[in-house]
């Protein structure tokens, strides 16, 4: 009769579920893979998109700039263009004819309901850039234009490298392009100097105060 010895040592059982560990193993690193891809995408969206808005606001600040061309007395008018964020002038009719300081009030309604239109939230001011606030009236040559709107994005990416409201010194170093003025909270801003075109002449007829003579006004 045959006796099994005793020193045998049963073989131990096949294991199972390797593959399907595997199987796990790789369906999560394909799932960080894809979910790398898409924050890459998002990412690009998103510059895509800030870059869209900021083109925007240019094209919006040049309709301001063509505007003034368009008023012949707009330079002795800026006041009437000083505009802050605040500030939502009602749109008033100039169909019947506009002297020109009611045209200058009239464009700025216009041009800042166009911004809110076109902008997300969009706001602006207008105001007189302080290298010129010493200046007499007679002798400003440019307005600032600070133009503001949200994004869908945080604003923990937002740099001073990448901040289009500051301009650096001859030192190099980064300040507010637009003085006191800073933007908005939780806001995106672009921030462009616009020249106001003299078209009129200036003289003066028997004292010391400036006027304009603009042919055809």
């Amino acid at each position: 009769m045959y006796r099994m010895n005793p020193t045998y040592t049963k073989l131990p059982k096949p294991q199972h579920g390797i593959t399907m560990i595997e199987s796990l193993v790789a369906i999560v690193v394909m799932t960080l893979g894809i979910l790398g891809i898409l924050g890459v995408q998002m990412r690009n969206l998103s510059d895509t998109s800030t870059t869209v808005r900021r083109a925007q606001a240019i094209r919006l600040i040049e309709d301001l700039g063509e505007r003034m061309r368009i008023n012949p007395n707009a330079l002795a008018n800026l006041g009437n263009y000083v505009s802050t964020f605040a500030t939502t002038p009602s749109t008033t009719s100039c169909a019947s004819g506009c002297d020109n300081g009611a045209l200058a009030a009239y464009d700025v309604a216009a041009w800042k309901k166009a911004v809110r239109d076109t902008l997300p939230l969009g706001q602006a001011e207008v105001f007189i850039p302080p290298a010129e606030t010493a200046l007499g009236a007679g002798q400003r040559r440019q307005l600032g234009v600070m133009i503001a709107w949200r994004e869908n994005e945080g604003q923990g990416r937002k740099t001073d490298d990448i901040d289009a409201t500051k301009i650096r010194d001859n030192s190099g170093a980064l300040t507010a392009g637009a003085g006191a003025l800073t933007c908005p909270a939780n806001f995106t801003c672009h921030l462009q100097y616009i020249p106001v075109s003299a078209r009129c002449a200036p003289y003066a007829p028997g004292g010391n105060s400036a006027a304009y003579f603009c042919p055809g006004a």
